[in-house]
């Protein structure tokens, strides 16, 4: 069976939170508190996915794509790297039947 594991810069790509607090919590200044008063959520909640034990949702997505002017695919986007990444790295513990195979060129 073939690997199709990423190789790289994205081999080991950060939590979604962790990229929220590096890049927009922490140069502006902002405390969990505040910026959750300004998502319209709980602290628990904001604290949760900074601290890497909550994923974006397509809500959050929507929440923080406004408030920081980006995208929701971008916020999408990054918990989809670091989900798959995460499930790369678990032990399988199971087969896959291959249904189909490339012919040959």
């Amino acid at each position: 069976m073939e690997d199709n594991r990423v190789e790289g810069p994205m081999k080991n790509p950060p939590h979604p939170g962790q990229v929220l607090k590096g890049l927009y919590l922490e140069p502006l200044e902002l405390t969990v508190t505040d910026a959750a008063k300004g998502l319209g959520i709980t602290r628990k909640t904001l604290s949760q996915l900074v601290n890497g034990r909550q994923s974006v949702t397509p809500d959050m997505a929507l929440r923080l794509s406004e408030a920081f002017d980006t995208t929701p695919q971008l916020w999408l986007n990054m918990q989809q790297n670091f989900d798959l990444r995460q499930a790369e790295k678990k032990e399988r513990n199971y087969t896959v039947q291959r249904f189909w195979t490339a012919l040959p060129a």
